[in-house]
C-alpha cells in the first residue's frame, strides 16, 4: 500500500450527526480540501461565554494563579483527495484526550528578562485547546466527573515532566554547560586556574551574558537568519540541517545551564570575599549576597515542577528577580571599580579605568540585550474578530515576514503572550488566538481596541523550515497560525516544497472564513496543489495523527516534519516520524 492509499478513506452516508446532536447534510466541494461545508460547522450550538478579562491599557496585572480548568477531547474525520467525505480507517488515538490546557496557561510561556522564549510551547498549548470531544457530555461510568480533570492534569504533567527522554538535546546542552563550569570552578578552587580564582565574579557575569543571549529575540533572529541562509542549500546534508535545528530549538538548555553556573560562580566569589573580609568592604559583600539570592530564587522558580504547576509565579519571579539582579549588578560593578584594596578606601573613578574593566563591559552587554526588546514596546490599535467563542483573530497594521512570532499584552509589566503571525507581507498582519486561558478567553469576551506589542518579532521553529527542500507541517487547532504565513508568502520559502496536515474543530465556525479561505487558497495554488489535508473534528471520529503524519511525509517525500500540537500529540508524532526514519520536531516541553 503506497502513501496515497494510506490516506484514502472509506465513503459513508451523506447524512451525519454532529457531536452536539445537530443533524445536517454536508455538501463538500470537490475543489476544497475541507471535508465539511461551512454551514455544517456553523450548526453547532454556541458555547457558554467565557468570563470577562482584565481591562485594557494597564501596565501591570498581578494575579499569580489561574483557577480555570477544563479538558478538551476530539474526533477527526479526514477529507478524501477528491473532496469527498470519508471515515478514517486508522486506529484510534488519544492525542487530543486528557488535556488540561487552560490550567497552566501555557500560552503565557515566553515572558521574562533572562528567560521565557517558549513561543513554540505557547502556540502549541493554544493549538491543543481548540480540539473538543464529539462525545462531550457523555460521561464514562468508570470515571467520575471530579476524577476526570485530575487524571487529565496528571497525564499532561507526566508527559511534560517525565516523558521527554533522558538524553534530549536540551538536557545534553544543560549538562555540558554545567559540567564545563563545574570543572572550571573546581580548578579555580584547587589553585590550578589562578585567573578564574581572581575573577570569579567576571565568570559569573559571563554566564549571565550567555543566558541572556540565548533568550534575546533580536540576537536569535540574526542567528536563525544565518542558519537558513547558510544551510538552506540543496547540497547541505539533511543530517547537518536537522542537527542545527535541534540545537537552535534547544538553546534553552544553554540558558538554564548558564543560569545554574552563574549561581555557582557567584557563590564561589562570595566565599572568596568572606575569606578576605579584611580586604573587602561589607557593602560589596552585601550586594553580592543579594545578587546571589535573586539568582538562586530565579533558578528555583524555573524548576520544572514549579514552572508548570504555577507558571505565573515562575514568570513574575523570573522577571522581577532578573531586573533586581541587573540593577544590583551595576551597583556591584561600580563599588568594586571604586574600591582600592591596598588603601582600603574608595577612590574617584576615572573613565579610562572603567572602560578597561571586564565586568563593566559585560554588564553593559547584558543591559543592552535585556533592554532592547523593551525599547520597542508600544501601544497600538487592534481589530478583534471572534468567529466563535473558541478563537479570536487579532489584526494589526503592517506586514510581517513569514515564519515569525510576536508578543502582545494588556499589562506589559506583568505578562506577555506569544502567537504565530499571519501575514501576506503587505499591509497588515494577524494573530489567531485560541480561547484556552484567561488572557485569550478575555480577547473574545472583552475585545480590546489597543494592545501593547513588541516591535521585535522573533523567529521560531517554523522559520527553520526554510532550510529544507521539502517539509510537512502538522498542526492542530489554532496551531495553524504559525504556518499560515508560510502558505501566504510562498516567495519567502521558494526553495521549500511545503505540505500541510491540519486537524481542527469546526474550521469555518470556529476560525472564520478568513482562515478557511487562506488554507483553501494554499490548497488550490500551484505551489501546494494536492498537498493539503484538513480534518474537521467537529463531525466524526479521529485518525491516529502519528500515522497520518508519517503517511503524508512519505507520500510527499518530506525531509522533515514540524508539528504543533498538545504535549502528548507532539511527542507521539515526533517519535512516530523518527521511528519511521523521518526527522521531526515539535514544541520542547522541558524548556
Amino acid at each position: 500500500m503506497d502513501g496515497r492509499d494510506e490516506l484514502t478513506t472509506k465513503p459513508i452516508e451523506i447524512k451525519f450527526s454532529s457531536c452536539r446532536g445537530v443533524t445536517f447534510e454536508p455538501k463538500p466541494s470537490p475543489a476544497s480540501p475541507f471535508a465539511i461545508a461551512a454551514a455544517a460547522a456553523a450548526a453547532a450550538c454556541p458555547a457558554k461565554p467565557p468570563p470577562a478579562a482584565p481591562s485594557t491599557g494597564r501596565w501591570i496585572w498581578l494575579p499569580l494563579l489561574s483557577s480555570s480548568r477544563y479538558s478538551s477531547f476530539s474526533r477527526i474525520i479526514p477529507a478524501k483527495p477528491d473532496g469527498g467525505v470519508g471515515r478514517s480507517q486508522s486506529r484510534a488515538s488519544s492525542h487530543f484526550c486528557d488535556l488540561d490546557v487552560a490550567g497552566d496557561e501555557e500560552e503565557d510561556d515566553g515572558v521574562s528578562v533572562f528567560d521565557g522564549h517558549d513561543e513554540e510551547m505557547a502556540v502549541a498549548a493554544a493549538a491543543a485547546a481548540d480540539v473538543e470531544d464529539d462525545l462531550k457530555g457523555k460521561k464514562k461510568p468508570s470515571v467520575s466527573a471530579a476524577a476526570a480533570p485530575a487524571t487529565a492534569r496528571r497525564s499532561r504533567l507526566a508527559v511534560i515532566l517525565f516523558d521527554q527522554g533522558l538524553f534530549t538535546v536540551y538536557k545534553r546542552l544543560f549538562v555540558l554547560c554545567v559540567a564545563l563550569n563545574a570543572a572550571a570552578v573546581a580548578l579555580a578552587a584547587s589553585g590550578h586556574f589562578p585567573y578564574a580564582e581572581r575573577r570569579a565574579a567576571v565568570f559569573a557575569m559571563g554566564n549571565i551574558l550567555a543566558l541572556t543571549l540565548c533568550r534575546s529575540e533580536a540576537a536569535l533572529r540574526v542567528v536563525f537568519w544565518l542558519a537558513v541562509a547558510l544551510l538552506g542549500r540543496p547540497w547541505v546534508p539533511v543530517v547537518a540541517k536537522t542537527g542545527v535545528t535541534a540545537i537552535l530549538q534547544s538553546l534553552g538548555g544553554v540558558h538554564s545551564g548558564c543560569g545554574v553556573s552563574s549561581v555557582a560562580w557567584l557563590a564561589y566569589a562570595l566565599v572568596q570575599a568572606l575569606r578576605r573580609r579584611d580586604e573587602m568592604p561589607p557593602e560589596i559583600v552585601a550586594v553580592a549576597s543579594a545578587i546571589l539570592f535573586l539568582l538562586a530564587l530565579s533558578c528555583a522558580a524555573a524548576f520544572p515542577l514549579v514552572r508548570h504547576l504555577h507558571h505565573n509565579v515562575f514568570e513574575r519571579t523570573h522577571r522581577f528577580a532578573g531586573w533586581g539582579a541587573l540593577a544590583l549588578l551595576w551597583t556591584f560593578v561600580v563599588l568594586s571599580a571604586g574600591y582600592d584594596r591596598e588603601a582600603r578606601s574608595y577612590v574617584p573613578l576615572a573613565g579610562a579605568v572603567l572602560a578597561g574593566r571586564e565586568d563593566l563591559r559585560l554588564a553593559a552587554a547584558i543591559t543592552f540585550f535585556t533592554a532592547l526588546p523593551w525599547l520597542t514596546v508600544r501601544r497600538v490599535p487592534v481589530t478583534v474578530t471572534a468567529p466563535s467563542t473558541h478563537a479570536a483573530i487579532l489584526t494589526f497594521q503592517g506586514g510581517v515576514r513569514a515564519g515569525l512570532l510576536g508578543r502582545i499584552s494588556r499589562s506589559p509589566l506583568s505578562e506577555w503572550h506569544a502567537f504565530g503571525i499571519i501575514s501576506d507581507g503587505r499591509r497588515t498582519h494577524a494573530m489567531l488566538a485560541g480561547a484556552v486561558g484567561d488572557f485569550t478567553r478575555g480577547l473574545v469576551a472583552d475585545p480590546p481596541t489597543h494592545l501593547w506589542v513588541r516591535g521585535v518579532h522573533f523567529a521560531g521553529l517554523p522559520y527553520l523550515i526554510g532550510m529544507y527542500r521539502r517539509a510537512t507541517m502538522v498542526a492542530t487547532g489554532s496551531g495553524i497560525c504559525v504556518f499560515l504565513s508560510l502558505l501566504m508568502q510562498p516567495s519567502t520559502t521558494t526553495a521549500t516544497e511545503l505540505s500541510l496536515v491540519w486537524v481542527a474543530k469546526g474550521v469555518e465556525a470556529n476560525y472564520g472564513e478568513e482562515i478557511r479561505a487562506a488554507v483553501a487558497a494554499a490548497a488550490g495554488g500551484k505551489s501546494m496543489a494536492g498537498r493539503v489535508v484538513v480534518h474537521d473534528t467537529a463531525v466524526m471520529g479521529r485518525p491516529d495523527v502519528r500515522e497520518l503524519a508519517v503517511a503524508a511525509a512519505r507520500r510527499w517525500g518530506a525531509e522533515v516534519v514540524v508539528v504543533t500540537s498538545n504535549p502528548e500529540g507532539s511527542r507521539d508524532v515526533v517519535s512516530g516520524c523518527r521511528k519511521a526514519g523521518i526527522p521531526a520536531f515539535g514544541p520542547i516541553w522541558d524548556s
